[in-house]
């Protein structure tokens, strides 16, 4: 029987410096777990029991457990590095085939589409809709989108503008006062934002700030110096028509006022908007319709936060919601996945999120090679979300997770393997040679 005890100790031992060496030997692999050899003690029984005075028949190998604690996040500068900074897996599908990782070496096959570092594998998540919103609960390969991002026509212009209340009144009824853009003479100040057409082609529009009374002033709007109204060449239209901003005693503005070029009511309201405005280029002073549209619902330019104070007339920096065509120049993941693409328009736009799995129990999981597990029946179902989201982590972009193998612990399991080895070897040894001192008996 010492034999046995003595051999299953051998095994024991062996299959433990199995397991601490692939744990060295796997030191440097990006998202390894370490393993652990979990043991138990052997006794023989019969259906009545072991008794109270059994020795043991020795060890076995219960169980191999992976341990999956976390590992250093380092930066590698790659984009499509992806660490995972808490718990969760990432998925991959190669046509219909599953497995989960914590490897978020990632690169991009000539399709598009980001795989693992063979290109058999896709990472998985979630797609986005026409308008860039992140389309959650069904899973797809995800893919990086190169197009360029389509131009968008301006539809507001939004901006804080203050009017100096102690600023000369300007009489635009006489001919020294008509409003002229080139002549600095009849106007207060003038303020230039660029706006976009249906093509992505950018014009300029002007307002011109006129006061013309104790808190009255009229603005005068241009697309590149020409009537944003305009319709054709009626010499009614093309003119400049201004529109009149009235403010109250303590200088706030009350209303905009615009008259219809066309003879018909004025317009009352908070805002700006130019309705009839037909993009065109100016070429030796000859304004041409260029073939694009304006945005269908107009041009609104908010004024409900222009004032008229004691202070320098001036305005903030606008900001308008059209752009031009743009093409991809980068790519940033943020900490929750979401893939953004980012234009030489200045624009970014998502293209997709990363999921990650979880299970009830990662233990369960069966390991399959290239730092991958399996689903099987001991893990349960994966349960898919997006990052930060629960209990999951956060995705570190330009940055991998590193082994979590505690290389001291290892060599200090190695000695300890190697010291259970030679004991047991010695158990051997010893019955042996209680054995031949019996035969030398006889």
């Amino acid at each position: 029987m010492s034999f046995n005890i003595g051999l299953s100790g051998l095994y024991a031992a062996n299959k433990q410096l199995d397991v601490t060496g692939n744990n060295i030997a796997n030191v440097a692999t990006t998202g390894f777990k370490s393993s652990r050899a979990e043991f138990e003690d052997v006794y023989s029984a019969t259906r009545l029991g072991s008794g109270s005075k059994v020795i043991g028949n020795g060890v076995r190998l219960a169980n191999v457990s992976q341990q999956f604690t976390q590992g250093d996040i380092n930066n590698t500068g790659n984009v499509l590095d992806m660490g995972i900074n808490g718990s969760g897996f990432f998925t991959m599908s190669n046509n219909g085939s599953v497995t989960y990782t914590r490897a978020g070496t990632f690169k991009v096959d000539n399709a598009g589409y980001i795989t693992n570092t063979d290109y058999t594998s896709r990472l998985q998540g979630y797609g986005v809709d026409a308008n860039g919103k992140i389309i959650n609960g069904v899973l797809t390969d995800l893919k990086i989108d190169t197009s360029n991002l389509a131009p968008k026509s301006t539809s507001l212009v939004t901006s804080t503008i203050n009017l100096n209340s102690t600023a000369t009144p300007i009489d635009d009824t006489v001919a020294a006062g008509k409003f002229d853009p080139t002549n600095t003479a009849t106007y207060t100040k003038s303020f230039s934002t660029p706006i976009y057409d249906s093509q992505g082609n950018q014009h300029t529009m002007d307002q011109y700030m006129v006061k013309t009374g104790a808190n009255t002033w009229k603005v005068y709007t241009l697309v590149d110096g020409r009537n944003a109204d305009a319709t054709g060449s009626d010499p009614k239209v093309t003119a400049p028509v201004a529109s009149t901003l009235s403010f109250d005693a303590t200088g706030k503005l009350t209303q905009v006022s615009t008259p219809d070029p066309l003879g018909g009511p004025a317009i009352i309201s908070s805002d700006l908007t130019l309705k009839n405005w037909v993009p065109g280029t100016v070429t030796d002073g000859v304004w041409k319709a260029n073939g694009a549209a304006a945005n269908p619902a107009g041009v609104t330019i908010s004024m409900g936060k222009t004032t008229q104070y004691n202070a320098d007339t001036a305005r903030s920096i606008p900001t308008q919601d059209g752009y031009a065509t743009g093409q991809i120049t980068n790519l940033t993941i943020d900490g929750t996945g979401t893939l953004f693409a980012n234009f030489s328009n200045n624009q970014s736009k998502a293209i997709g999120q990363v999921a990650l799995a979880s299970f009830t129990n990662e233990q369960g999981l069966q390991a399959v090679g290239g730092t991958s597990w399996k689903e099987t029946f001991a893990s349960g179902i994966p349960g898919y979300d997006a990052p930060e989201t629960g209990t999951l982590g956060s995705i570190a972009s330009n940055s991998l997770e590193e082994s979590n193998v505690n290389l001291t612990n290892e060599l200090v399991d190695l000695i300890k393997g190697q010291s259970n080895y030679q004991a047991n070897a010695k158990t051997i040894s010893t019955q042996s040679t209680i054995m031949q001192t019996i035969i030398q008996m006889t």
